[in-house]
């Protein structure tokens, strides 16, 4: 069983994103996403710096009509698969949240200590929407790398866009994915 919120360990134990392209309705309403939302903000915080930032992306044409204009102008020569694919990837799952890194440069924390703690607030958005029942799914892609949809999305130039996570109810059951062997990852020391 996947996702299993029985207990906190449970549910850690048997964590599955889902894919967006198979999640419907319902997704959150708007109380649970304040609620999601504010649980992914529990994470480590060097400096107390919240250096991440969520944008709800309530107007799926537009941010589809976003994605078709920054990758007009990134990738002019593209093919039409490409642009039917980024169609369908603003139009999956009911709900759908952009994460950005807003690292302070001017703070004493490392940059990367900042980014990973936007990390964090990413994956505790994923496990707080499967522990209230939904799945998520954290993609990337070439518009994470967009200077375009990050200023669209009001990130700045120092700014990296984290990711989308896509959150609904999965139209089909959950399959395992491949995991390591502990012995591959895992080393003692010295």
């Amino acid at each position: 069983m996947f996702n299993d919120i029985s207990s906190p360990l449970a549910l850690l134990e048997t964590r599955r994103s889902g894919r967006p392209r198979d999640m419907v309705a319902p997704g959150p309403d708007a109380a649970q996403l304040a609620r999601m939302l504010a649980i992914a903000t529990r994470i480590p915080d060097h400096g107390k710096l919240a250096p991440w930032r969520f944008v709800v992306i309530d107007d799926r044409a537009a941010f589809a009509q976003l994605l078709a204009d920054a990758y007009a102008r990134e990738r002019p020569d593209a093919g039409k698969l490409e642009l039917q694919a980024n169609a369908d990837f603003a139009h999956q799952a009911p709900m759908l949240v952009a994460a950005i890194s807003t690292p302070n440069p001017g703070s004493k924390i490392p940059r990367w200590e900042q980014e990973l703690s936007a990390g964090a607030a990413v994956y505790n958005l994923e496990l707080a929407a499967t522990a209230m029942g939904f799945v998520a799914g954290w993609l990337t892609g070439w518009a994470c790398a967009s200077p375009v949809v990050l200023e669209a999305l009001g990130g700045k130039p120092d700014d990296r866009l984290a990711g989308f996570v896509f959150i609904g109810t999965p139209s089909r059951e959950l399959e395992e994915r491949p995991r390591p062997a502990l012995d591959e990852v895992v080393r003692h020391w010295p």
